[in-house]
């Protein structure tokens, strides 16, 4: 009856889970090794042959067979750990939001652990490397940001390019940068910045990360638009050139609000600008740029997840799914507002149309500054 037969591919569906989730009921007799995903389905279409024909009669219609083979698929890998490559160096505020995500929601959602594996150097490109070559099954995923796809722009030959070799999933976060100062400058605004530049044009400096960073890009943006000649100082790592800020070694930086919030509200730091469309809450007094007559100063910060390319469609659109159900949480909500970003939970369209603008707004920078 069709209690019954409800019963049995209910028990049936289970089963398949309890062997996805032990991948020694995978291992190849005599090799010692777990079977590949189309070994696996082999094996789970033979399971499911076999319960079929011990008792037919209880599923005979076809529907509940495919429903059966269809939720096997899906289940297929289940127990196999995801790995979340990490190009940049970490912040901590963010690295902590991030393994809050990774094992507190993502994990569960995916019911699989999700290993953080940070990758620093190259401007990220040494973490996306090591992505592009994982086995595109849905296991690895890369953790990238702005800079990789400002890699894409400058490297002659680059490995990795955001679209092609790596294919985005969803944006995580973002965040405008925030153009700041030390007080030793003896400046308090925008207006009092440019006049204090021209007057000493020797002392004017902004720090960077480096060759394609997209601090050296909105640095060069805004001499540009100010009509300046501020001196770049680039630096290896985010976060390296804090002491000297401060210090007053370098005059300008263009940083994450979560990195500088305290400092501009402890006065060690003077906000001049927010380098996006609104301004930030967490800084909510700082106006933006362009409310100060800069238009076009604006960088975003983003980051958000890939997957090397060959991965198939339907696991991206569950990993995205999961990821995006996340996101929208209201904790995570909280948490954002809190560091001063921005949630995605773009579909992986929106995604790659938003990292498309990104590309031809900044390669307009990179073209008319003639930079490599």
């Amino acid at each position: 009856d069709e209690h019954s037969r409800r019963g049995l591919v209910l028990s049936l569906l289970t089963g398949c889970k309890q062997i996805c989730n032990h991948p020694a009921h995978f291992l190849k007799q005599g090799t010692g090794r777990i079977a590949g995903r189309s070994e696996k389905i082999d094996l789970l279409d033979e399971l499911l042959g076999t319960v079929l024909s011990e008792d037919g009669a209880a599923l005979v219609f076809t529907q509940y067979v495919e429903m059966a083979r269809l939720v096997a698929r899906h289940l297929t890998g289940a127990g196999i750990p995801h790995q979340l490559l990490h190009g940049g160096t970490p912040v901590r505020e963010r690295e902590a939001m991030v393994r809050r995500f990774q094992s507190e929601r993502m994990a569960p959602d995916l019911g699989q652990p999700v290993v953080v594996d940070n990758r620093p150097g190259g401007n990220s490109a040494i973490g996306a490397r090591e992505a592009a070559r994982a086995p595109a099954d849905g296991h690895t995923l890369f953790h990238a940001n702005i800079n990789n796809s400002l890699n894409d722009l400058l490297l002659n030959d680059p490995c990795c390019k955001l679209g092609e070799a790596l294919v985005p999933i969803t944006m995580l976060t973002s965040s405008p940068l925030v153009m700041v100062v030390p007080p030793s400058l003896g400046v308090k605004t925008l207006a009092d910045y440019q006049v204090w530049a021209r007057a000493n044009p020797e002392k004017a400096s902004f720090a960077s990360g480096g060759s394609g960073a997209v601090t050296q890009l909105i640095g060069t943006k805004m001499n540009m638009i100010m009509g300046l000649k501020v001196l770049e100082v680039p630096y290896k790592a985010i976060g390296a050139e804090m002491p000297d800020l401060l210090a007053g070694h370098v005059a300008t930086a263009y940083l994450a609000p979560v990195v500088v919030a305290q400092h501009i509200k402890s006065g060690r730091l003077i906000a001049l600008g927010v380098a996006g469309s609104r301004r930030v809450p967490i800084i909510a007094e700082t106006p933006t740029l362009v409310e100060q007559g800069l238009d076009g100063a604006i960088a975003m910060g983003w980051n958000g997840l890939f997957v090397p390319a060959g991965t198939p469609a339907p696991v991206i659109g569950r990993l995205q799914a999961d990821i995006a159900a996340v996101l929208a949480t209201p904790e995570f909500q909280k948490d954002a507002r809190d560091l001063g970003y921005e949630l995605g939970g773009t579909t992986t369209e929106e995604f790659a149309a938003y990292i498309r603008a990104e590309l031809r707004r900044w390669g307009e920078v990179i073209r008319d500054a003639k930079l490599k």
